[in-house]
């Protein structure tokens, strides 16, 4: 789905009387996902979301992640993820979707729309490394965790722009603290290297179900005791 067809689509899901902040109504045009946050305050807004939860924000990867709350028992989660998102769009919609939720611990996944779109690694770090400050200048603290970009078949003519953002954000993250890197990259391949064909849905690009399970399995020794034991 496309970056403006998706944001059409909640536009029609939310209704005319979701409106954007002021600031938000000054742009021209407006920004393609604006429709897909409003969405989410609407949510919060009804059901106000539970404080210091673990944030999951980015991608595609995340918003079709319905499962979550099942796979992570006893975690308070809250996802914020939204289809054909990249880094710069966090970044910019930060405040609202990130900051504002005030999470015991980050998790992001972000970047293959960036190498989707034509990004550089290069690129993709410097909207990395913003996003961080951006977080930490409100929550300097907060743990983050970077999951890797993924060896999707759909997307294998990217491979080698994938593995060099992978590279690039890897050897950041492990010079700063209160970062972390999980690494999906390797354990959804076979012992040949070649893409495990087990663990995509039709597309070739989006995790199923064992896909969402692998990333679990990688993720419990980066979320903490879980809340409800």
């Amino acid at each position: 789905m496309s970056r403006l067809s998706f944001a059409l689509f909640l536009a029609l899901a939310v209704g005319l009387g979701c409106q954007p902040p002021a600031k938000a109504q000054t742009l021209s045009p407006a920004h393609p996902f604006e429709n897909a946050v409003c969405h989410y305050e609407a949510a919060d807004k009804a059901q106000p979301p539970p404080p210091h939860a673990i944030l999951l924000a980015g991608d595609s990867q995340f918003y079709r992640w319905k499962t979550v709350d099942q796979d992570l028992p006893g975690y308070t989660v809250i996802n914020r993820g939204i289809d054909g998102l990249q880094t710069a769009d966090l970044l910019y919609f930060a405040d609202r979707l990130v900051l504002s939720y005030r999470a015991r611990l980050i998790v992001l996944h972000i970047g293959g729309n960036d190498v989707h779109g034509g990004k550089s690694p290069e690129q993709v770090l410097a909207d990395f490394k913003a996003l961080v400050a951006r977080i930490r200048a409100v929550q300097p603290t907060v743990p983050i965790v970077f999951s890797s970009l993924t060896p999707g078949p759909g997307r294998r003519e990217e491979f080698h722009q994938r593995q060099a953002t992978n590279r690039i954000l890897q050897n950041y993250i492990a010079s700063q603290p209160g970062l972390s890197f999980l690494n999906l990259w390797d354990a959804m391949l076979t012992p040949d290297g070649q893409p495990r064909a087990d663990l995509w849905v039709a597309d070739g690009i989006h995790p199923n179900h064992a896909g969402y399970l692998l990333r679990v399995k990688l993720m419990l020794p980066l979320l903490g005791q879980p809340d409800n034991p």
